[in-house]
């Protein structure tokens, strides 16, 4: 429902019920991998991916999944204890970020869409070919967009008469950015990818949950096999259930897309990312603890463990909520949908 591989929430559970950091990167990596294709078949029928988009960003992604697989090998061979620490680290830094950022966009976005519903209350949607983006585009995405580096690379034809275009180069510098993510934290980069997407390149809501998808198949696929399969960390049995599962999310994620606007896509983004968060920043404390660089008490860090443990299954509780009740609330528009086409 919000592009990402869900590697963000897969990663955090998997590491919570003891798999150690780098096993769970790679089996979350492979998993991703699998699920994305289901994924964007169904996006691609609903018309939100921009294979051009895709195929540029992919260039720069491959780039940095190589560099992120060598880092998080590196620190491995040096340490498991201290591979654990460094992607608990860079999971908790990532996530607290952009969880805050995009729950901040939300409720930005949500108050001011509340404004333009009163009369006279101005403000305005982008309404194009029955699509509704339900946020406007920020200055960042409209200076980078002005830049004219070519080739340009055109998208949002359903937003915009003409459709958008932004420079090559900056997709492949973002590509980079969200292959080094994916690389050492077992994702597809998706979480990643939306924010910079939507709030940096100035793409829609839309066209980005299903290009996210699209890059995921390659982004990820390229990642397990090259940087974890052929170094013997993917658990594979474990990878299977999760895919058993997807099958279900999958399809109720992606139909959600077709009931919803944009803002309420943005805070789907945001509720999820902000539950890895919780999960992994009561997790460092014990890690740091056990490597001697804080001290800690193992009682006192299995206690913030569990916490964390606890917050992240409340709060992802809460989003499958969110995510299955819009589905059953609208299940009589998208059987109407299904019936006309």
């Amino acid at each position: 429902c919000c592009g990402a591989g869900g590697g963000f929430v897969i990663g955090p559970a998997v590491m919570s019920a003891g798999l150690i950091g780098i096993l769970a990167v790679g089996t979350d990596l492979f998993h991703i991998f699998a699920k994305a294709i289901m994924g964007s078949g169904i996006h691609r029928k609903l018309g939100n991916v921009s294979v051009p988009l895709a195929m540029v960003f992919l260039i720069g992604a491959i780039i940095g999944a190589t560099t992120g697989g060598v880092i998080n090998r590196f620190f491995y061979e040096i340490n498991p204890v201290l591979s654990d620490a460094f992607i608990t680290t860079i999971y908790a830094l990532m996530l607290g970020f952009l969880g805050a950022y995009a729950m901040t966009d939300f409720l930005r976005a949500r108050k001011a869409e509340k404004r333009a519903e009163l009369p006279h209350g101005g403000g305005e949607e982008e309404v194009h070919g029955g699509k509704v983006e339900g946020a406007e585009m920020g200055n960042l995405p409209k200076r980078l967009q002005a830049m004219k580096l070519p080739p340009m690379v055109k998208f949002d034809y359903d937003f915009t008469p003409g459709g958008r275009g932004i420079s090559w180069l900056f997709l492949v510098l973002s590509g980079v950015l969200v292959g080094l993510a994916a690389g050492i934290m077992g994702v597809g980069g998706g979480f990643l990818t939306f924010p910079i997407f939507v709030y940096v390149l100035g793409v829609s809501s839309m066209t980005t949950v299903g290009t996210d998808i699209f890059q995921i198949v390659f982004t990820a696929g390229y990642a397990a096999i090259s940087q974890y399969a052929i170094y013997g960390f993917i658990f594979y049995t474990l990878a299977m259930g999760m895919l058993l599962g997807s099958l279900v999310g999958i399809q109720i994620g992606a139909m959600v897309t077709k009931v919803v606007k944009g803002i309420t896509i943005r805070g789907f983004y945001a509720m999820a990312v902000l539950a890895g968060f919780v999960n992994r920043i009561f997790a460092l404390p014990a890690k740091l603890a056990e490597m001697e660089v804080i001290p800690l008490s193992n009682k006192a860090g299995a206690i913030l463990e569990t916490i964390g443990v606890w917050a992240f299954f409340i709060v992802i509780a809460g989003f499958g909520v969110w995510v299955i009740g819009t589905f059953f609330a609208n299940i009589g528009v998208l059987k109407g949908e299904e019936v006309r086409a």
